[in-house]
């Protein structure tokens, strides 16, 4: 695990709409950076996600999307086990610190968020599973705004980074990145990597947990160094680049029964 710099006592924020696998993330930032403050955000409601997958990509799609999403939920309880495995092996804790400060908001786009940044004045922004910020509200944020992603950018942008790269037979980046935010989904500059072997019990339901636990370090680091004034993106050797989303309940299927994707 990286040092803790010496003006580790700067606020760091970090924006998320909450849930296990964002507050490891939260509770190895709290450790390194002690002045710490939450934001929740409020998560969008299914109804409206459907209708925005709907306008996007047609009601069959949007459909077998949210299918995917209610399959992957409701069989958390049957991979318990696995993640239980994920968390001893990293050494990481998912369970909410009650002692930490939480400031609830309705959308970071809102007036309310730009409010609470004004009253904070953090001097790093750290984003975790919020929604895509507008470039309006990016220019109101006077520090630099990082946001961890459960995938290998620019390769595997959006959502299930994880699967689509074992589905795509590229698991050598089978990863976590933590990169600059800009208006894009994901297109921001890239600060650090890591990269993880997934097991063979591990399915969609855990890729998110692995692939956020194994990257708690690359987190401190890009903190770290927003805090240093050191942040340097890297210069990428790919130049692939694809936003990704939830596969339907019919491609998950194929690809569990056909590949042992799952």
């Amino acid at each position: 695990m990286p040092e803790t710099p010496a003006n580790s006592g700067a606020r760091v924020v970090v924006l998320t709409q909450g849930g296990p696998n964002p507050e490891i993330l939260v509770n190895t930032l709290k450790r390194h950076f002690p002045n710490l403050v939450v934001i929740e955000e409020e998560p969008e409601s299914k109804k409206q996600m459907l209708r925005q997958k709907a306008r996007r990509f047609g009601w069959p799609q949007a459909i077998g999307q949210m299918a995917t999403m209610a399959a992957s939920k409701f069989g958390k309880p049957f991979t318990r086990k696995r993640a239980e495995e994920i968390v001893h092996q990293f050494h990481v804790d998912p369970q909410p610190d009650p002692s930490l400060r939480r400031l609830k908001v309705g959308s970071v786009n809102g007036p309310d968020f730009q409010g609470l940044i004004d009253e904070l004045k953090p001097a790093v922004l750290f984003l975790v599973s919020c929604r895509l910020l507008k470039q309006s509200t990016l220019e109101a944020i006077p520090c630099p705004v990082l946001n961890f992603h459960a995938g290998i950018n620019p390769a595997y942008r959006g959502q299930q980074g994880g699967y689509w790269s074992r589905v795509m037979r590229d698991e050598a980046n089978f990863g976590a990145t933590v990169h600059l935010v800009d208006a894009g989904v994901d297109t921001g500059g890239v600060l650090y990597q890591a990269r993880v072997t997934p097991s063979k019990k591990d399915t969609m339901h855990t890729y998110p947990l692995l692939l956020t636990a194994a990257g708690t370090s690359i987190a401190v680091r890009a903190v770290g160094a927003a805090l240093s004034g050191n942040l340097r993106p890297q210069e990428l050797k790919t130049t692939t680049s694809r936003q990704w989303y939830h596969p339907t309940i019919w491609t998950w299927v194929w690809n569990g029964i056909n590949r042992g994707i799952w």
